[in-house]
Formats: C-alpha cells, structure tokens, sequence
C-alpha cells in the first residue's frame, strides 16, 4: 500500500546537496522511494536483505571507541595583571 510523501529533516539529495529538499515514500510494490524535489533525483530501497544498500560511511559509525577513561589534568592561567 503506497504511503504520503514526507519530507525527511536533515537530508541532503546525494546529486545536488541540497538539504531537505529529499521525499520518502512507499509505492504500492512496498518499495521505499526517495526523491530530490530540487533535481529530481530519485532512489529506490528494497526491504529484501540481499539487495540492501550498504550504511553510509559517516564519523560516527566509524569512530574506534579506544578511550582508556583516564582522569586528565586541566590547568587554567590567569590573565595578567596590568599595573
């Protein structure tokens, strides 16, 4: 069952950069579409696992959570008197 287009906050249309200018939708083949309404960009996904496209590469889920939770030392100076 085709679902309303919505307007995904955020976004940014893969072609053109824009930011949301990107709709999401489902057609009645239950395939997910998203559309630029900017360019005209459109994108299908597909709920079937082998056809599914990859997580984009981004700096939070490439990020090596390697924090060794030590207690570092903050000096502070003051600002020089002026006489």
């Amino acid at each position: 069952m085709a679902s309303p287009k919505r307007f995904i906050a955020g976004a940014v249309c893969p072609r053109c950069a824009e930011m949301d200018k990107i709709m999401m939708f489902t057609d009645d083949n239950d395939k997910q579409i998203r559309e630029c309404v900017a360019c005209g960009f459109t994108d299908g996904l597909s709920e079937e696992p082998d056809t599914q496209v990859p997580e984009l590469e981004t700096r939070v889920n490439k990020r090596k959570n390697e924090d060794d939770h030590t207690v570092k030392q903050v000096v502070f100076f003051k600002a020089g008197s002026e006489d």
